[in-house]
């Protein structure tokens, strides 16, 4: 459904797009929350473990910047990760104030069992889209997130400082 907003052309564009990217984020992120549901997972605790798998140990605050989490999701959805036996933390020798998560035997297992079919469910969902379509749209998505992520770096430094 368009927007029935009765402001400028550019509006109404923007806000067309804006709808449709919602809406068809919600669609997918629906069905891929269900597909690891299934499995027991929610879909931060799933960023979690792939990115373990695929980038190796992170400190926790890289674990946030990657999944564009705040350190408080981050740190409870490692919490539970860690209750189930999946991840562990400890402290970086070298310095004491970061805190490594690292998968555990276990937790390797899982994410490399479950990932495939995760992809496939991926895939199946975005096989809708030719793969010229699909390479269009990432570049777009990433165009539209780079501006968001750029800003939000600003904001962060700001804070820190």
């Amino acid at each position: 459904m368009p927007t029935h907003y009765k402001g400028s052309q550019r509006d109404g564009a923007a806000l067309n797009a804006y709808i449709n990217l919602v809406r068809a984020s919600e669609t997918v992120l629906t069905a891929m929350s269900e597909d690891l549901a299934a499995k027991g997972l929610t879909l931060g605790q799933f960023g979690v473990l792939e990115a373990l798998l695929h980038l190796g140990p992170l400190c926790q605050n890289e674990l946030g910047e990657k999944l564009l989490r705040t350190g408080g999701n981050v740190t409870y959805v490692i919490d539970r990760l860690e209750k189930r036996g999946w991840v562990r933390r400890a402290q970086v020798e070298s310095d004491h104030r970061k805190i490594e998560v690292r998968l555990t035997a276990e937790g390797r297992r899982l994410i490399e069992r479950i990932f495939p079919p995760h992809v496939e469910a991926v895939v199946n969902e975005f096989g809708r889209l030719k793969l010229q379509e699909q390479e269009t749209l990432r570049r777009l998505c990433r165009k539209l997130g780079l501006g968001g992520a750029a800003k939000a770096v600003l904001r962060n430094k700001r804070e820190n400082d």
